[in-house]
């Protein structure tokens, strides 16, 4: 499809204008943005519309923005502009947090995303199986209490306090050097069935209170197995104006920003910001979903922003490569 430049311009200023208001664009706007007779712009935008590009609401003679018409300007027409000053001010004061760890940078830059543009942002962590184990092992903390520790190959840690009655420390490192033998370097996502059909029946026989500590470790993996997804501002999806009365259409949004749907819904390949316009988005005709990749040393995943088609794509973008360039800025220090 080949756009003269004024359809161009016409179709960009329709966008910017419904992205804005999220009120249909009408062609006494257009003839103001332009400067050219109304005829001119009803014979433009009539074109557009037999492109795919536009469409017409049933309530207003004025125009919004297709799917197809929200893609041809990402694609095509969209600036690639540095992220705002102001935006890039309020996250600073997150990157140049040096008391912060790599996953609370990321977890705060999003919490700030959401609330600065109204959409709802979302993280997901390490896949398990990317991560092997490297070391497990207990701190005493006096008394019958103690921690059990586990680390994997690239330097994630997880652990979970416990009380054992009329403890013994060497029952304990038993249990710990018995476990480090026989399954460091397991994929974490193997461990626990490797613990339960492996280790379990020799501890059994060697180790006499090892059932408290044994378990310990099993939930810990388990804990370590599940694919870390971390949602905020889901309620945003409510103060989306196009949203707002259809019940069924947020109800079934909503729905899909559950933990178990996401995984599969936010996980991304490759290492580029991608966008997902509509039905694109697999989850409803009217949303975008936003994303991309991050990877440090110690940590990969998917960052992801979700809002409505009508969003300020360009603002979105660039949020989220700022936050990918000063994720993996610091973590490689």
């Amino acid at each position: 499809m080949i756009l003269t430049a004024r359809q161009k311009e016409m179709l960009k200023i329709i966008v910017l204008e419904y992205i804005k208001s999220a009120k249909p664009v009408s062609s006494k706007l257009i003839c103001k943005g332009l400067d050219c007779s109304s005829a001119t712009v009803r014979n433009e935008m009539a074109l557009l519309e037999d492109y795919g590009l536009l469409e017409k609401t049933h309530s207003s003679s004025g125009r919004i923005p297709s799917e197809e018409g929200y893609r041809y300007y990402v694609d095509n027409l969209m600036e690639t502009k540095k992220i705002s000053g102001e935006d890039m001010l309020k996250l600073q004061t997150i990157f140049r947090n040096n008391s912060l760890e790599i996953s609370d940078c990321l977890s705060k830059s999003l919490e700030l995303v959401s609330e600065m543009t109204n959409y709802t942002s979302i993280k997901l962590g390490n896949k398990s199986s990317d991560n092997h184990l490297k070391e497990v092992n207990v701190i005493p903390l006096g008394g019958d209490q103690l921690v059990a520790v586990v680390v994997t190959d690239k330097g994630h840690v997880e652990h979970k306090n416990l009380t054992i009655l009329n403890l013994d420390l060497e029952e304990v490192k038993k249990t710990v050097t018995m476990i480090n033998k026989m399954i460091v370097g397991t994929p974490i996502d193997e461990v626990s069935a490797k613990l339960e059909f492996e280790v379990k029946p020799i501890i059994a026989n060697v180790i006499k209170e090892q059932e408290l500590l044994y378990n310990a470790f099993y939930e810990v993996f388990n804990k370590f197995a599940e694919t870390k997804t971390e949602v905020v501002g889901k309620n945003k999806i409510l103060k989306i104006p196009e949203f707002r009365s259809n019940v069924d259409k947020v109800e079934n949004i909503l729905e899909k920003l559950d933990d178990e749907f996401l995984v599969d819904l936010v996980e991304e390949e490759g290492h580029e910001i991608k966008v997902y316009i509509g039905s694109e988005s697999n989850i409803d005709e009217d949303v975008t979903v936003v994303k991309t990749t991050y990877k440090t040393p110690k940590e990969e995943g998917t960052i992801a922003i979700i809002g409505p088609k009508r969003m300020d794509y360009e603002r979105v973008l660039n949020m989220l490569e700022y936050i990918k360039e000063n994720i993996e800025r610091i973590g490689d220090v």
